[in-house]
């Protein structure tokens, strides 16, 4: 009877310490930092609750969810990563390049892991080495673009463009590095690169008005703070005449013409995947290389087409893997 009474002890004080690791009996905790407020980075963050489900980590059951937006400001992202650290939370979800940089920050002298989704460029990020290895207890997926896809589409909706303009943040690691991987690649099918920076939200109209004059049609990229301001570079383009060609499917339902995108709710589950293994201790952060969907898909919107009076390639209305004949803006 004795050994058993011990048995059951022992038992008991492992599932406290299992528990205790986990940070408290009710299960895991997780803080969700995501930078801006647009779908791209809304569908990372339902697919990476999505593929912790898929793992048996829910909501309301064994599971702890905060989540912050910072609303595309940099100095609420850091106050929002070292407000979870402070809270010690099991974990951190860095939804987008600015989350993912000060989160890893915040947490560089402690034993909470970064996972990340949304990075463009991890490693010109300071998150990953050049190999994917991580740099510290952070790893996580990228969304780097299908540069090259995109401009293979572009070039056979517009045969006799020249110019492509591109309006991106300055204070971006991400969008800097794709800025480069487009001018590399543009020569190839014929196109020149016109970039203009911004600092801050309130310039992208601005920046879109004088662009249009100067170019056949823009590339929008992932850029948080750009894609956040969206609608003012449809409207000055849709004046001039010209396509605005998106980087992912809302860009896309919102008026963007077509894109070479990722799917965003599956690289959350991807990154949902990820944080479980570390979450369960079957992996650790600090030895897992970052992944990425290499497969980009066709999306198209025949309504924003229409609008600026562009006729799409036929095969399209079949080889889409997504198709609008509206525009969505929520």
């Amino acid at each position: 009877m004795k050994k058993r009474v011990l048995s059951v002890f022992f038992a008991a004080l492992m599932t406290v310490s299992a528990l205790s690791a986990c940070g408290s009996k009710e299960g895991y905790s997780i803080g969700i930092s995501q930078f801006a407020v647009h779908g791209s980075l809304d569908n990372c963050r339902e697919g990476f609750l999505e593929g912790l489900k898929e793992e048996g980590i829910v909501e309301g059951q064994n599971l702890t969810v905060e989540v912050v937006n910072a609303n595309a400001d940099a100095g609420t992202a850091a106050l929002t990563a070292d407000n979870f650290v402070t809270k010690k939370v099991n974990l951190i979800c860095a939804i987008a390049t600015p989350s993912a940089a000060t989160a890893y920050n915040a947490t560089i002298d402690t034993d909470i892991p970064v996972i990340y989704t949304a990075v463009s460029d991890p490693v010109a990020a300071g998150l990953a080495n050049e190999d994917g290895s991580p740099v510290g207890n952070v790893t996580g997926t990228s969304d780097a673009l299908a540069v090259d896809a995109q401009l293979k589409m572009i070039r056979e909706i517009l045969p006799g463009a020249k110019k492509i303009g591109i309006i991106y943040t300055t204070s971006e690691a991400n969008s800097i590095s794709t800025v480069a991987e487009y001018e590399s690649l543009a020569g190839n099918y014929g196109f020149e690169i016109v970039s203009t920076g911004v600092t801050a939200m309130s310039e992208v109209q601005l920046a879109a008005a004088d662009i249009v004059t100067k170019v056949d049609c823009i590339s929008n990229l992932t850029d948080n703070t750009v894609v956040s301001a969206l609608q003012s570079v449809l409207e000055e383009a849709n004046k001039a005449g010209i396509p605005v060609f998106g980087s992912e499917v809302e860009q896309v339902k919102a008026g963007c013409v077509a894109s070479m995108g990722l799917e965003y709710f599956e690289l959350g589950k991807q990154t949902g995947h990820m944080a479980a293994k570390v979450l369960k201790g079957e992996a650790k952060a600090s030895e897992m290389n970052f992944e990425i969907i290499s497969e980009p898909s066709l999306y198209v919107n025949f309504a924003a087409a229409e609008k600026i009076s562009l006729a799409l390639p036929e095969r399209y209305k079949a080889d889409a893997y997504q198709s609008f004949d509206e525009i969505i803006v929520e």
